[in-house]
This record gives C-alpha cells, structure tokens and sequence, in this order.
C-alpha cells in the first residue's frame, strides 16, 4: 500500500514558513515582498487560477498586484509595463500569466523580466544556471522545485534512482529532468513519439507524469514501491478532476504517491509564495 504524498498538508506548513519570513523581512528591515502578476485578456480558468494566487498572498503578508490588462494589448505595450515593473524597487517578482494572445510573443515577455524577479524560474538565464547546476540563487520553476520539496520532506533519495520524466515542457518536463539529475537520478525523458512509454516507465524507481492525458498509467505500468508525482489534470467521466495516473488502481503497488488533487497542484502555488520571498531577500543581500 502506498504513502500518500500529502502536497495540501506540506503546503501548509511550507505557507507557515514563509509567513515568518515575510514577517522577519518587515520588523528587522522594514521590507514587504512585492509580487505582481499581469493577466492578459478574460480567460477563466486563467481568471481563477490568478485569484487562488492573490489570495494566498495577501494571507501570507505578501504585497500582491494584480493587473489585468486588455486581450489586444500590443506586445510593445506589454513589454513596456513589464519594465515599468522591472525598474521598481518595490516588486521582487514578475508573473505574467499564460495563455498569452497571438499578438504576443510569449519568449520576448520572458526575457523581458529581469532575471533576478523572474519568480515563474522561465528566465534562459535562470535556466541555463539550472542546467548546469550553477552554485548561486537563482530562481526555479515553481511546480518542479515544489516536488523536489516533497522527495525531501518524504525522505526520497533521488541519488542513483532511475527517474522517468514524461512530458518535455519548459515549465515542468524539462526543469523537472534536470533537478533530478542534479539531485543523482539517471533521468529518462518521454514525449508523445515515444513508442511504448512502458518500456521506461515500467522499470523505473520514480515517474513524474506531466501530459494531462487520462488513464495514461496503470499498474502494468509501474513496478512495486516505484515513486508516482502525477502532474496531470484531467476530467473524467463522471466530470471528477483527476490526474494522468489511474490512483486507485496502482495504489496497492505504488510505493509514494500524489493524489490529485491534493498533491501536486497545492504546493505549486506554495513554492511560487516561497520563491518571492526568496526573491526578495536575494535582492536585500545585493543592495537593490
């Protein structure tokens, strides 16, 4: 029978930290971390996502903007409000949010945020110090950094672990790999051309599905005790939001594993918290 990885309950305590922090940043040095996140357009799922971050935020102490701006803003607008953002001393990071229209490119609003308030970790600065395990601080994307999180709070060792990776997205596959082969895991990456991800996943100690694709992972699938990290939201047939992994089903086999919800998607949201405050005391550290 599995362990569940319980993300809700390590969130909670990873919110009580950064509440203190946030409140030792303002009584020894008059500081409140500053976040701002920019929202293009009227979409909902977008909309409520930004809402659950603004909340968390202002509970934790964390000066939070939001600003939503008109779906046909020009590009060369955007990126003008962002270096506005940018040049003021009183926001650490800078979130735009995704999807983004047509119109704009999303890799030029990436490489607009200065990569010291990129608090998404999407920088190509913040990324190549990732892919090289550079020794400095530096942000990380959120969703990966908080299941390294989690493989520490649960006592998982990834050193010599082989780690399957499905999904190859800038915002989870890719930064996810490349923690874990930090962290001493020989690391398989799979994509939707990957003939039979059963050859990989089949043998493997730990497997982070990230794809958003139902029923992807059975217990044929996994070998006994493996580690599951399911990544992916999906709706099934009885309109139930549910991950990439059949739960029930591998949970008599499964060694460690997230349930969705309640694992992944909480400490998301917890590590970006985390990570502005990081932000901000880095930025204390250099003199901003």
């Amino acid at each position: 029978m599995a362990t569940v990885i319980d993300g809700k309950a390590l969130a909670k305590k990873i919110n009580e930290q950064t509440t203190q922090r946030v409140e030792k940043l303002q009584a020894d040095y008059g500081i409140t971390p500053g976040l701002v996140v920019l929202i293009v357009g009227t979409d909902q799922a977008s909309e409520r996502y930004v809402r659950n971050k603004h909340r968390t935020a202002q509970r934790l102490g964390i000066n939070s903007i939001v600003r939503q701006l008109p779906v046909d803003i020009s590009e060369a607008e955007l990126l003008k409000i962002i270096q506005q953002y940018n040049n003021d001393p009183t926001i650490d990071g800078i979130l735009v949010q995704d999807p983004l229209p047509d119109q704009i490119n999303e890799k030029d609003v990436t490489r607009t945020i200065l990569p010291e308030k990129d608090v998404d970790g999407f920088h190509p600065v913040n990324v190549g110090k990732l892919f090289i395990d550079d020794s400095t601080k530096y942000p990380v994307s959120c969703t990966p950094k908080g299941i390294m999180t989690m493989f520490d709070e649960y006592g998982i060792s990834l050193k010599g672990k082989k780690a399957v990776m499905i999904g190859r997205s800038a915002i989870v596959g890719k930064p996810m790999a490349a923690l874990m082969i930090n962290a001493g895991a020989t690391v398989s990456i799979l994509n939707r051309y990957t003939p039979d991800i059963k050859d990989y996943t089949k043998d493997a100690d730990i497997i982070v599905s990230a794809t958003g694709q139902l029923h992807l992972l059975g217990p044929d699938a996994i070998k006994s005790g493996a580690v599951i990290i399911d990544v992916g939201q999906n709706m099934n047939e009885q309109g139930h939001l549910v991950g990439d992994v059949d739960y029930d089903d591998v949970f008599d086999k499964a060694g460690f594993i997230t349930p969705v919800p309640g694992g992944v998607g909480p400490m998301t949201i917890a590590t970006l918290m985390q990570q502005s405050v990081d932000l901000a005391e880095w930025g204390m550290q250099r003199g901003k």
